[in-house]
C-alpha cells in the first residue's frame, strides 16, 4: 500500500506543501460539509441567505486580509485557498521539464476543465473556450466579424470602456461607425431596454454588443429579449458577461445568445488571468481568431486559444474554483451576494441624502451596486474611506451614474459592512476633514 508521504511525492507535491494545502482545504472542507447539511435540511436558498454559521464557514476557505475591507471584488476577486494551491502545485510541477510536465500533461487537462465549464454555462464543451480574462473573450468577437466602412455597431454608453476603445479603433482604422444610446439608471422596465435597441437600429446596423450585467452599476439587462428582437433582423448579439457569470443564477439556454464572454477570476473565484468565451458551434467557422490559427481549426473552438506559450497551471486550477462554487450552490450563492448588497444599502438609504444608482428588486442586480452621496464628491469619500477606515471601494465618474460602486463577495461578513456603514454614515454628519 503507498503511503500518504509516497503518494504526494508520486504526484509532486512535497510533505510541507502538503501539510500546508491540508490545513488550507480545511476551510474548504468545513464550507461543503455546510451546504451539504443546508442541503439536507431542505433550506431554500433565501434561508440560507441568512444563515450566518454557514456563511462563517464559507469564509474561512479563503486567505483574505482582515486588516482591510475589501469591497471591490468587482475588479478582481481573490480565490480560495485550494484554488491557491493548486495553481501553485501545477506552476511547480509544470518547472519540473515544462516541455514535458507543462505541453504533455498538464495541458491536455484543459479538456476536462473545458467539460465542467460547458456544463455550468450549459453549452457542449465545443463551444466553450478558456481565455485570459472577458476582454480577450470580447476582442475576439470584436474584431472576428468582419465589417466595412460605415458597417454600424449599436451598444449603450456604459458598455466597459475597453470595449468602447476597441470599437472606436475599429472606426479609426477601417471607418466602422459606433452608434451608443443612454438607458435609464437604474432600468426596472425590461421592455423599455429592447425598445431603445430597437429604436437605434438603423439600416446599416450589423452588430450589437450589450452587457449582461453593467459594470457601473450592477445592472442586469434583458438579454434574451434583445437577442431574439436582433436575431429577427438578421443582427448578431455579442453578451458581455465579464460580471455575470458565476454571479446570477443562469444557464445559456435562459439567454440563448451566440457569443458570450466572462472572467472567471471575478465571480467564479478562479485563478487570476482566466476567461471564458462561448460562440455557437454554427458560428465558429466565420468567426476569425485573434491569434492566426490554422485552417485546420476553422471550425474549432479552440481556434481562440492560439495565443503561444502559456501557463497550464492558470486554466487547469478552474477545476478548483468550479468545485467551491458548485459546492456552496449557484442559487445560495446569488441569494447570499443580494442579502449583502440589500443589508448595507438598506441602511444607507435611511439618509435622504443618499441615492441609489442600483435597483434592488430581484432580478436586476447582484453584489454590484452604486451609490451617491448629496454633497460629497465621491473620489474624496473613496479617498477617505481608504485612508482613514482601510475600505477599498471605487469611484464611478460616468455622466448617468457617478457614485461609488460596493461589490462584497462570499466572504464578507456582515461586522465589515457594518463598519463601512459607520464610516459613510460618519463623512455625512462631519464632512471630510482636508489634510
Amino acid at each position: 500500500m503507498l503511503s500518504r508521504r509516497r503518494f504526494l511525492g508520486s504526484i509532486g507535491v512535497s510533505a510541507g506543501t502538503a501539510s500546508s494545502a491540508g490545513l488550507f482545504s480545511e476551510g474548504l472542507g468545513r464550507a461543503l460539509a455546510a451546504a451539504e447539511e443546508a442541503k439536507r435540511r431542505g433550506a431554500s436558498a433565501e434561508e440560507s441567505a441568512v444563515d450566518e454559521s454557514f456563511w462563517f464557514e464559507v469564509q474561512q476557505a479563503f486567505t483574505v486580509d482582515r486588516s482591510l475591507i475589501n469591497l471591490n471584488n468587482g475588479g478582481v476577486c481573490p480565490s480560495p485557498a485550494i484554488v491557491q494551491e493548486a495553481m501553485k502545485r501545477h506552476l511547480d510541477y509544470s518547472n519540473l521539464a515544462p516541455a514535458y510536465t507543462m505541453w504533455e500533461i498538464l495541458e491536455p487537462q484543459k479538456e476536462g476543465v473545458r467539460q465542467r465549464l460547458a456544463r455550468a454555462f450549459g453549452a457542449s464543451k465545443e463551444e466553450i473556450a478558456i481565455t485570459r480574462n472577458a476582454s480577450e473573450s470580447l476582442q475576439i468577437c470584436q474584431f472576428g466579424h468582419d465589417l466595412g466602412p460605415g458597417d454600424e455597431v449599436l451598444t449603450t454608453n456604459q458598455d466597459y470602456p475597453r470595449m468602447i476603445t476597441t470599437w472606436q479603433q475599429r472606426e479609426r482604422r477601417e471607418g466602422i461607425v459606433l452608434r451608443q444610446f443612454s438607458i435609464p439608471v437604474p432600468a426596472e422596465n425590461p421592455d423599455q431596454i429592447v425598445g431603445l435597441f430597437e429604436e437605434n437600429l438603423t439600416p446599416r446596423t450589423k452588430l450589437i454588443m450589450m452587457c449582461h450585467m453593467i459594470n457601473l452599476t450592477g445592472q442586469i439587462l434583458p438579454v434574451r429579449q434583445v437577442v431574439e428582437m436582433a436575431r429577427g433582423r438578421g443582427i448578431p448579439v455579442i453578451v458581455d458577461g465579464a460580471h455575470a457569470f458565476a454571479h446570477i443564477d443562469f444557464r445559456h439556454t435562459d439567454l440563448n445568445c451566440d457569443y458570450y464572454a466572462s472572467s472567471l477570476h471575478k465571480w467564479l473565484f478562479a485563478p487570476h488571468g482566466t476567461g471564458l468565451l462561448y460562440v455557437r458551434k454554427q458560428k465558429i467557422r466565420d468567426l476569425w481568431p485573434m491569434m492566426a490559427a490554422g485552417v485546420n481549426l476553422d471550425k474549432n473552438i479552440r481556434k481562440f486559444e492560439e495565443i503561444g506559450t502559456h501557463p497550464a497551471a492558470n486554466f487547469v486550477a478552474i477545476a478548483e474554483a468550479l468545485t467551491f462554487h458548485e459546492g456552496i450552490g449557484p442559487a445560495r450563492k446569488v441569494a447570499r451576494l443580494r442579502y449583502l448588497t440589500s443589508y448595507w444599502a438598506e441602511r444607507l438609504l435611511e439618509n435622504e441624502r443618499v441615492r441609489l444608482n442600483t435597483s434592488l428588486k430581484p432580478g436586476f442586480s447582484g453584489a454590484l451596486a452604486n451609490f451617491r452621496v448629496d454633497g460629497l464628491d465621491s473620489r474624496d469619500l473613496v479617498r477617505h474611506l481608504w485612508n482613514e477606515n482601510r475600505i477599498l471601494v471605487t469611484s464611478i465618474h460616468h455622466k448617468d451614474c457617478r457614485g461609488i460602486r460596493v461589490t462584497p463577495a462570499v466572504y464578507t461578513t456582515l461586522p465589515e459592512l457594518d463598519r463601512f456603514c459607520d464610516a459613510v454614515e460618519t463623512v455625512m454628519k462631519t464632512g471630510i476633514k482636508r489634510a
